[in-house]
């Protein structure tokens, strides 16, 4: 029997608005909303639940601009919270902030809390394009407390050199990845799109996932018309989907809470411990390896400490799934088997569930919800991804109690592991390629290269290639890493000529 100050998951929602008409589509607050009722319907506690809230959290929702969101939707939901919170930009904020409030639980500070997160870019866009401008609330009095910290994930300089946007860091990791596992690139191509095919698989389960559709790795892989070509490696299908209409909520009790709002056992999810941490190196340019991800894996393995649990005794797997490589990674530092049995995701994942921009793991978290309850004692693993491969969240949960186990969240580990390699401000003489990636334009063609390497005397280069496409073309052709090439300077901008 869990004692009176576990934490427990007991209600769980999410939204799916695919056909909306922008004039008539609901906000996020409206959305917000919805899904905070329907968790706490699934709680089996209604209004009393969340009259009953003293914490609330939103996650930041992209575009809305509201003064206080969780004063707003407190208000919408006539409860009074003492605190409110709105988090940073993040994707593994959610679960980061569901540690949080457990370990409030735990500490007696908290009774009652709500998480609700959406996404509302598809509205936003279908507005531009007609020239609507969305009637949201965008009030609420008081300041929220920010949860996480505001920082830009790419520096100055990688922006001038195109790293400025996820679609376009990511492959440079998976090209680095790629290269360390010594793939070839047609291997490396059906690999990629197999993983990504079981995702999309699972997608098609999900009767909340944005696109609910099976897709075969040659599908997923292959550049069409349909399916064109991002940056390379990647096509379209194995980028996250960012223009949706989705939110989701959990509600967060401590057990003696649970019993007296009257929410049945069988609806819990007892949380069992957490973890966060961050990459020394902030920016992607300057990690020292681009092949590894060494505090993923330590979070990973907090967390699974914590919980007293080895990952082979986890029963469900939701790895942050933003683009292929964030799920190799994660395999890679925690020693998880790409084909593992227990598959990699309950949602189907960022591609094809959605849930984009901050608020996927809010999503994993329901989705996994629903999993534990429906297989009674059970346990899973969440985690969470922000930026690019920059900061890391898990929890594990599971319907049995926790017991004499740890019940907090563990803290970020203490100390310099290797330190950041910032690009060399000037370069000259000759280089080798540690990563690189070639952006598309919309009608197939190369459009630039981005190139990160070693000069001869081991400092680091960031660079574009020169503006020609059967040099870009070769990029995506023939193995880059390992590449050498003669690098110039021309006003201020550098640049890699394999010449």
């Amino acid at each position: 029997m869990a004692d009176e100050r576990s934490a427990v998951l007991v209600g769980a929602a999410q939204l799916t608005q695919r056909d909306a008409d922008p004039h008539e589509a609901p906000g996020p607050l409206a959305m917000l909303a919805q899904v905070a009722r329907e968790a706490a319907e699934d709680a089996g506690a209604g209004d009393s639940a969340l009259r009953a809230l003293d914490t609330l959290g939103v996650v930041q929702v992209v575009g809305w601009g509201a003064r206080n969101g969780p004063r707003l939707l407190a208000e919408a939901l006539a409860a009074k919270p003492a605190r409110e919170l709105v988090t940073a930009i993040g994707g593994e904020l959610p679960v980061t902030l569901v540690n949080h409030i457990a370990q409030r639980i735990a500490d007696g500070e908290v009774r009652v809390a709500l998480v609700a997160g959406c996404n509302n870019l598809r509205t936003l866009r279908l507005a531009r394009e007609t020239g609507i401008r969305p009637d949201w609330e965008r009030g609420g009095s008081g300041e929220p407390e920010l949860f996480g910290e505001e920082k830009p994930g790419s520096s100055p300089r990688e922006l001038a050199y195109g790293l400025n946007a996820p679609a376009f860091v990511y492959p440079v990791f998976e090209n680095a990845l790629r290269a360390r596992r010594g793939l070839d690139l047609e291997t490396h191509r059906r690999r990629i799109g197999a993983l990504m095919s079981r995702f999309s698989e699972v997608a098609a389960r999900n009767p909340y996932a944005w696109f609910p559709v099976a897709r075969s790795a040659e599908e997923i892989a292959r550049p069409t018309p349909q399916n064109r070509m991002i940056a390379f490696p990647y096509t379209k299908y194995m980028n996250a989907v960012i223009e949706t209409d989705q939110a989701a909520a959990v509600l967060m009790m401590s057990a003696a809470a649970a019993r007296s709002l009257g929410v049945p056992e069988e609806k819990w999810v007892h949380w069992w411990a957490g973890a966060h941490g961050q990459e020394e190196a902030w920016f992607p340019s300057e990690r020292p390896d681009f092949a590894e991800c060494r505090s993923l894996g330590d979070t990973v393995g907090r967390a699974l400490a914590g919980a007293g649990v080895a990952l082979e005794a986890i029963d469900h797997v939701d790895l942050y799934s933003c683009f292929p490589v964030a799920v190799e990674m994660a395999c890679e530092m925690i020693g998880l088997d790409e084909d593992d049995p227990r598959g990699l995701t309950v949602t189907g994942g960022l591609p094809y569930a959605g849930g984009p921009t901050n608020n996927y793991t809010l999503h994993a978290l329901a989705t996994m919800m629903e999993r534990l309850r429906a297989r009674p004692g059970s346990k899973g693993l969440v985690t969470g991804n922000g930026w690019y491969l920059t900061k890391h969240s898990a929890c594990v949960a599971s319907t049995a109690p926790p017991g004499g186990r740890a019940r907090r969240a563990a803290p970020p580990p203490v100390g310099v592991r290797r330190a950041p390699e910032p690009p060399a401000e000037e370069v000259r003489g000759r280089g080798t390629l540690e990563a690189y990636t070639v952006r598309y334009e919309r009608d197939g063609a190369p459009k630039q290269g981005i190139v990160l390497g070693r000069m001869d005397d081991g400092r680091r280069f960031l660079a574009n290639t020169p503006d020609d496409r059967a040099l870009l073309e070769s990029f995506a052709a023939v193995e880059g890493v390992g590449r050498e090439g003669r690098l110039s300077t021309a006003d201020g901008h550098h640049v890699f000529d394999p010449a």
